[in-house]
């Protein structure tokens, strides 16, 4: 800002400085002669010596006449002093259309020319922007001179006599002044549209264009443009004159508008400069509309109110706090000072000195550089409230940074033991994966299998504690593991263990070079399993390890992961402590995650079947009753794998309900073809575990009291284990509402005889891992013999299920067993499959009977 302040002072110093000369510049010969007018009606002109000899001459009371907007043709002439030495004469108002100029010598014309502003500029006497006349003088004579003047404009006829030296010393140093001036409003021009070039803010190129108009409209009205643009074209200098006063308006208002930010400030005043904006534009178009008269009359009734608006303007700004306002003010105040002081020179109110002719230019430069300072402070302003802002934005974005870093390093590190966390490890496995696809990796999940009962015995904080001294202890121990790979390096500590969750770390080590050290690998994966000393006690986290090989097991680290997870969870892994992942252990695939949803589906839209087999008493060979086995035909599904599926799913009680009603609507089919068979329907531990199971099958006991005694449920020797207190409460509640019970796959499991002997249960079902090679093992003839002769003596049926030859059949029904069930026989099949497959065999029957 400073550079620029000192080119403007320097400029304005310059144009003081030339001011001052100008104004001390003495030796000039002129004088203002007294003058008569005389004014003619506009229908009856006078000719020269018609208004020679009129008595209506009057004498003019000011130096300058001015007889305002009057288009009237005046006379005027006045007396050529022979002492004086006058050799021009200079009218100095440019604006006048048509001038007659003569002299007369002792009353006889001795010149005549002919001039004015609707005339080529070329017609002048003398090439000069005022009108300027040659006088041609003898001594000793008597000279007059007469004008005849008319036009649409003001009618100022300021005369003054000249010497021909005085005259053009006098315009050189106001061409010089002018240049002077030029110069400045140029200056500020250039360096203003550079501006608004550079940061493209429409203030620069407003205030540019405004300025443009004040230095053409100046020029203009000191008859500069005419001689210099189009002195052949005398229509478009007035035109040009008529548009430079709204024009330099326009902008002008366009400016402070805009400069002084009325819009957001002010609504109110920024309504009226809005409105004189629209004023100024329709006296732009009234300029080719109006004849000149209307036009300039319009165009200078707009100015005296627009002025006064931008006048008062800056200081009702800077009342409100406008910092900006005060310079605009100053600007604005010197311009209207210069342009009064003018106009009142020009009415003759004041005398003519070089402040008073030439204040409108003055103001104007003063008004161009002190509002080209306000810019430059503007501009400095804005640039050093950017670099503010933009400091405060490098601190913001330091801050954020900073605030980014630390949640990034939140994100990848657990905030209890500050180990990196599971991102952390996945990262780098993936990126060792992707630099050495080529070599063999293991990844390796610890799973403290002990924890959720040391947080329950020592609670969340102690626990909390243990993870961070556990953390810190598995660190070094790995650190010492062959092949380890650090999961992140730091200056100050380097990870070689990660957290996966609360109680699962995660390790990657170099396969190749690991299995080189066998011994120390078991050390320490030993040292691993250790019981922790926490408080004084010895608290055995009980640290299991899985391990997924790449790219054996994986060739991704999601999977690689799981491998591992699935891997520490099989029961080898819980005897030694470690455990390589095995394909055929790993009972968890993506199909199993959609299996549930399809199974919930198939149930509601009873996709599902209930297949039936039937069971023979061995003793008459007839069909006793059937087993109910639910088959899902959409799904080729053991039905082993769908009960499991039913039963992690939450999906069992329906299943169960949905079997039960279906298998006493099937013994309804079979009652009504004559079949009073029972029918039994495998139940899971989950139904016993149901508060409302017994209610539920006693209810339909009720709603079917002709099913009575012929529904009967199976449920396995190893489930009734798994919670033998309440599944024998169960059972006994269901036995005491007359529903006959039956011990399915005896002797596949470890229950206890004891047990079996409390159970309310009618049949025993022998496991068919003990049928199935019955005939070829004499040691499984032992087993399933003592067991018929023990469940007799217990008072129960004995069931041969999964018999599936007629040499297994013969050897059972030696034995004494009651009934047998299995492929023998007949496969499982639907209702009207088994109804045919009855019917049948009773047609077989028939002829054997008769």
């Amino acid at each position: 800002m400073r550079p620029t302040i000192v080119l403007f002072t320097a400029i304005a110093a310059m144009m003081m400085v030339a001011s001052g000369a100008l104004a001390n510049t003495g030796g000039e010969v002129r004088h203002i002669p007294p003058i008569e007018y005389l004014r003619m009606a506009p229908d009856q002109p006078l000719s020269l010596d018609q208004a020679r000899r009129s008595d209506r001459w009057q004498v003019s009371t000011e130096n300058v006449p001015n007889f305002g907007y009057l288009t009237d043709p005046f006379w005027f002439r006045f007396v050529v002093p022979d002492s004086h030495g006058a050799q021009l004469v200079e009218i100095s108002y440019p604006h006048l259309d048509d001038i007659q100029f003569h002299l007369l010598k002792n009353g006889q014309p001795v010149q005549f020319f002919q001039t004015g502003d609707r005339h080529t500029f070329d017609q002048r006497p003398v090439k000069h922007p005022n009108f300027v006349f040659p006088l041609e003088l003898d001594a000793g004579n008597h000279y007059e001179v007469y004008l005849r003047i008319q036009t649409d404009g003001a009618l100022q006829v300021p005369i003054t006599l000249w010497d021909r030296a005085s005259f053009f010393s006098h315009t050189s140093n106001s061409l010089q002044l002018h240049a002077i001036y030029v110069g400045i409003l140029s200056t500020v021009i250039l360096f203003n549209l550079i501006l608004f070039m550079v940061l493209r803010e429409a203030n620069y190129l407003y205030y540019s264009i405004s300025t443009f108009g004040y230095l053409f409209l100046i020029s203009g009205l000191r008859g500069l443009t005419f001689p210099w643009l189009w002195p052949d074209n005398p229509w478009l200098q007035n035109q040009a004159t008529l548009v430079a006063i709204p024009f330099a308006l326009l902008f002008s208002l366009l400016f402070a508008r805009s400069f002084l930010e009325l819009r957001q400030t002010n609504p109110a005043l920024d309504k009226l400069v809005r409105g004189a904006i629209i004023a100024t534009l329709l006296a732009m178009l009234g300029a080719f509309v109006f004849d000149y008269n209307t036009a300039i009359k319009l165009s200078v009734a707009l100015a005296v109110p627009a002025c006064l608006l931008l006048l008062f303007t800056g200081p009702i700004q800077w009342m409100r706090g406008a910092r900006q306002a005060g310079i605009y003010t100053l600007a604005w105040t010197a311009l209207t000072i210069g342009c009064v002081v003018t106009a009142v020179n020009k009415i003759g109110w004041l005398p003519s000195t070089f402040f008073t002719e030439y204040g409108m230019q003055i103001g104007s430069a003063l008004e161009a550089i002190l509002l080209s300072i306000a810019l430059a402070k503007r501009l400095y302003s804005e640039r050093e409230e950017r670099i503010a802002a933009r400091e405060a934005q490098l601190n913001a974005l330091a801050a954020r940074r900073k605030a980014e870093l630390r949640m990034m390093d939140q994100a990848l590190h657990n905030p209890l033991t500050g180990l990196p966390n599971r991102s952390s490890f996945e990262m780098l496995v993936q990126d060792k994966l992707a630099r050495e696809s080529t070599g063999r990796h293991a990844v390796g999940v610890i799973q403290l299998t002990n924890l959720q009962s040391i947080t329950k015995t020592l609670g969340h904080t102690n626990t909390d504690r243990l993870l961070d001294v556990l953390s810190r202890r598995y660190n070094s121990i790995l650190k010492e593991l062959p092949g380890i790979e650090a999961v992140e390096r730091s200056a100050e500590k380097n990870f070689y263990v990660a957290s996966l969750d609360s109680a699962s770390f995660a390790f990657l080590v170099d396969t190749d070079i690991a299995t080189a050290q066998p011994r120390r690998i078991a050390q320490c994966l030993e040292q691993l399993r250790e019981s922790v000393d926490y408080l004084g006690m010895q608290l055995p986290v009980d640290a299991v390890t899985g391990i997924a090989l790449y790219p054996e097991h994986g060739k991704d680290t999601n999977t690689l992961i799981r491998q591992a997870y699935i891997a520490q969870e099989t029961e080898a892994a819980r005897e030694r402590g470690l455990a390589y992942y095995q394909p055929t252990e790993d009972s968890y695939s993506a199909e199993r995650l959609t299996l549930a949803a399809d199974l919930r589906r198939a149930l509601h839209q009873n996709q599902l079947a209930l297949y039936l087999q039937p069971k023979q008493c061995l003793a008459t060979g007839n069909i006793t009753g059937v087993e109910a086995l639910i088959r899902w035909p959409e799904r080729q599904l053991p039905a082993d794998q769908l009960i499991e599926v039913a039963e992690q799913t939450g999906l069992m009680k329906s299943l169960t309900r949905w079997v039960l009603e279906r298998a006493l609507s099937s013994r309804d089919r079979l009652l009504a073809a004559g079949y009073d068979l029972s029918i039994a329907v495998n139940i899971s531990p989950n139904n016993l575990r149901e508060r409302d199971f017994p209610l539920f099958v006693q209810r339909l006991m009720s709603a079917h009291p002709h099913h009575r005694g012929k529904l009967m449920l199976e449920l396995t020797e190893t489930s009734m284990m798994m919670d033998p207190k309440n599944s024998l409460k169960a059972l006994k509640s269901l036995h005491v509402a007359d529903i006959p019970l039956a011990i399915d796959d005896f002797g596949s499991g470890y229950s206890s005889l004891s047990y079996i002997k409390q159970l309310p249960a009618r049949e025993i079902k022998i496991d068919r891992s003990l049928i199935v090679d019955l005939a070829r093992h004499a040691e499984d003839q032992v087993i399933v013999e003592a067991t018929i002769v023990m469940c007799h003596s217990l008072g129960y049926v004995v069931v041969a299920e999964g018999v599936e030859d007629v040499e297994t059949t013969e050897i059972l029904q030696r034995m004494g067993c009651d009934t047998l069930q299995g492929y023998v026989l007949a496969r499982p099949m639907p209702l009207e499959q088994l109804l045919s497959w009855l019917a049948a065999r009773q047609a077989l029957a028939a002829p054997r009977q008769a």
